[in-house]
């Protein structure tokens, strides 16, 4: 038995009756009718072959397995299939049934290739997008890494340019300063050749003309000032504000404590920057008082003094003062291990700030404050922690920048309900009363460069 299966396998019998029914299949349509008879004719043997074969195999099957064995199988599947093969209507129905499930199963199988290529090949398109859409996004980081190299080397340029107009502004004040002295000792000059004021009044009945005063530089320069001191105390609140708030927090847990501090120390800048150029300024009016006789008015000329001059600002004396005031006020608290000089360069930005400010056309200034006052939309900006249906301040956090009462730059404030409890228990702390920090004593005990003005050698403005 196992020979003759060989043998059938081996002539693949199955597979070239295959092949003819597809041959046959293909050339149907073109064949004539007695050529697709002969192809019938032709699978009909090979088929009959086969089964020859397999009707042999079974015989021997079944002579091997003895007198008994097999006689179950053959009565339950082979003689009643013998019985019913030859009909033509059952076997019709038969073949057609296979052939049916047959086609069916070629079909899906070819449907799964299909739809396997074509998985595979949208794969491959998706894996080219990625790789143009890797290599487009490369070029972009290339391109923004230029156009940032490109803008860095801009803003050094600007910068340059910007450090040369200040340079060429400086000669040029140092040069309109040489023309006054000039034009003082000139007329001085010819004041001493002329005749007595007697004789020259008995000469001259007609009162002199008097001279026209023209606005001077600092007027004509107050707007572009006022936008640059506008812009540098936004980045102060920005900056600088922040960064003090970081500082203090090391030392300090309670948030608004380190507020309270920062919006105390911001008041107490700009009180010392207005008191420190207000003594400024008579200084220099008293100076200049002696020898002014140009075409500008005294006050024109103290204040483009003052604006060219504001190096001469000693900023660290309003430092110390602001220090001072912070030490006394009763409304922070600080430990007792470290002092108010930690923040010291934010102080020293708000003087020179409010400092400037102060030579402006109208001045600008900031906004008075209270706890508890009535909080105002056209003043202040609530901050993210407050409660936004309560009505009054609980505390500030940035003042409000105003020229001539009306709001410039708006501030930052805390709203929250029931702050007049809060203010009340506030009210019973104690004040500050300690002895200043070895730092502080050392930042106090420094002594004020001596300014032209200050000083008692004479200055190129005594005259």
């Amino acid at each position: 038995m196992a020979d003759g299966l060989r043998r059938l396998v081996g002539a693949e019998s199955g597979r070239v009756l295959q092949e003819k029914l597809e041959s046959w299949y293909r050339d149907y349509e073109i064949n004539s009718c007695d050529q697709n008879l002969n192809r019938c004719c032709e699978i009909i043997e090979l088929n009959s072959q086969i089964q020859g074969q397999l009707f042999t195999i079974l015989n021997e099957t079944s002579r091997e397995g003895g007198h008994y064995a097999g006689v179950e199988t053959i009565k339950t599947r082979l003689l009643p299939w013998l019985g019913t093969c030859f009909s033509c209507a059952t076997s019709g129905k038969l073949f057609e049934t296979n052939l049916s499930l047959t086609q069916d199963s070629i079909e899906k199988e070819r449907q799964l290739r299909e739809l396997a290529s074509n998985q595979t090949y949208q794969l491959q398109e998706l894996q080219e997008e990625l790789t143009s859409t890797r290599l487009q996004l490369n070029h972009v980081q290339q391109d923004l890494k230029t156009s940032r190299a490109q803008e860095k080397d801009a803003l050094r340029k600007l910068d340059r340019l910007n450090d040369y107009e200040q340079q060429i502004q400086i000669l040029r004040d140092e040069i309109s300063i040489l023309d006054a002295q000039k034009s003082v000792l000139q007329s001085r000059l010819a004041r001493s050749h002329s005749p007595s004021p007697r004789h020259s009044e008995s000469k001259s009945p007609s009162p002199l003309p008097r001279r026209s005063c023209s606005p001077g530089r600092a007027r004509h320069t107050s707007a572009s000032r006022r936008a640059c001191l506008i812009a540098r105390f936004g980045d102060i609140y920005a900056q600088e504000r922040l960064d003090a708030e970081t500082l203090l927090r090391t030392y300090i847990s309670d948030m608004e404590t380190v507020q309270r501090i920062i919006y105390v120390a911001a008041v107490e800048s700009f009180h010392a920057a207005k008191m420190a150029y207000r003594q400024f300024k008579i200084r220099v009016r008293e100076t200049l008082s002696l020898g002014h006789s140009g075409p500008e008015s005294l006050e024109d000329t103290v204040l483009d003094y003052i604006v060219r001059h504001e190096d001469l600002y000693d900023v660290q004396a309003s430092v110390n003062e602001v220090i001072r005031s912070m030490n006394i006020t009763p409304k922070i608290s600080f430990p007792p291990e470290i002092d108010f000089i930690v923040i010291s360069t934010l102080i020293q930005e708000l003087c020179r700030v409010a400092f400037s400010m102060q030579t402006l056309v109208p001045p600008l200034d900031i906004a008075f404050g209270t706890d508890g006052e009535l909080f105002s939309e056209t003043k202040y900006h609530r901050s993210f922690d407050s409660d936004f249906t309560a009505a009054l301040v609980a505390y500030h956090v940035w003042p409000a920048l105003m020229e001539n009462d009306v709001v410039i730059v708006k501030g930052e404030a805390v709203t929250k309900r029931g702050i007049l409890w809060s203010r009340r228990s506030r009210s019973r702390s104690h004040r500050r009363s300690r002895s200043t920090s070895p730092l502080l004593s050392h930042h106090l005990s420094r002594s004020r460069s001596p300014s032209p003005l200050r000083s008692g050698s004479p200055s190129k403005w005594a005259y």
